[in-house]
């Protein structure tokens, strides 16, 4: 790429940034779907080269352990993309089962980077060094060193998978604007996609993080672990909280676990799930919290503490398949 057209790319609204925080737990043949179906909230059978798809891992009590994004890598070899700090703990917990299974797990495989590449022009740039873009939610394009997976509906969102071998990380930084991972992750807390973290493994239910509004469970794919929890409070009762995108005027972003109050009260409502400090130097958070508290006014850490200002989700906060 010569001067000139670094030049020009640097105009476009695209910006590309390494994960850090993200990795890959790889499973591999000859029976990785059909064990992942019989363990996770999402149809295996909707995954394909063309396709990724979101999904949940339960305890049989119906805890969320990790969310992940199901891929594939290669013939009969698929990976989830999840939190880092999560790999080892969800290798560890779908380990006691796989032993039934011919699947095998590679977690933390250090030879593909996680990255994201998001702007009005993420799409056009992206065309102008793979061979091909994924255009749809969720859709792939694949080839020997990568992985794009479309984010969001209107395709301005972009999870790439890259392999270290290739210059492809270059490429890319050289071409798109160098952009900040808290600009990414606010972009997903402001899409309302919550993210199991460390501190939060097996503390909420799917529900309570939106993951039956966002893809993340099939109602119709049949037994799962965790699936009769998951399945009556979708059939028969409602979450007694649900996750909210806001800001908060905090000096440091929150930990996710930290408690939120109502002002006055000593009883917490609920607990931050997601935090992050965007590239302006706003806190945005994801709260899971009751509806009564969310309408009262979250605060902080305490009932005195920073109030959370919430800003409007681009789903409704109903099911509209549940009775």
């Amino acid at each position: 790429m010569t001067a000139r057209t670094t030049t020009r790319a640097k105009a476009l609204d695209c910006a590309f940034s390494l994960l850090a925080r993200e990795s890959l737990l790889h499973i591999s043949v000859p029976d990785s779907l059909t064990f992942l179906h019989g363990q996770t909230t999402c149809d295996t059978r909707d995954v394909g080269s063309l396709r990724a798809v979101p999904g949940v891992y339960c305890t049989p009590k119906g805890r969320t352990v990790a969310d992940f994004l199901l891929v594939a890598m290669g013939e009969e070899q698929f990976a989830l993309r999840m939190r880092r700090d999560i790999v080892a703990t969800a290798a560890t917990v779908l380990g006691k089962y796989i032993v039934f299974s011919k699947a095998e797990l590679a977690p933390a495989d250090e030879a593909w980077q996680v990255a994201a590449c998001w702007g009005s022009d993420a799409a056009s740039v992206l065309a102008g060094i793979f061979d091909s873009v994924p255009q749809g939610r969720y859709a792939c394009a694949a080839g020997a060193h990568y992985r794009l997976i479309q984010m969001d509906e209107a395709g301005t969102q972009f999870e790439c998978y890259l392999h270290r071998d290739s210059d492809l990380a270059t490429q890319l930084a050289r071409a798109c604007h160098v952009g900040e991972p808290g600009d990414w992750e606010a972009a997903q807390i402001a899409a309302g996609i919550a993210r199991i973290e460390a501190s939060t493994v097996e503390e909420f239910i799917p529900q309570m993080l939106n993951y039956d509004l966002t893809g993340f469970i099939s109602f119709t794919k049949g037994c799962y672990t965790g699936q009769e929890v998951v399945a009556r409070l979708h059939y028969r009762g409602k979450p007694k909280r649900r996750s909210y995108a806001g800001t908060v005027a905090a000096g440091t972003a929150p930990a996710p676990g930290t408690p939120l109050f109502t002002s006055g009260a000593d009883q917490s409502v609920g607990n931050i799930v997601n935090a992050c400090s965007d590239g302006h130097g706003i806190i945005r958070v994801l709260a899971c919290a009751t509806a009564d508290g969310a309408t009262a006014g979250l605060h902080l850490a305490d009932s005195e503490g920073p109030e959370i200002t919430l800003a409007e989700l681009p789903y409704p906060l109903v099911d509209p398949d549940a009775d």
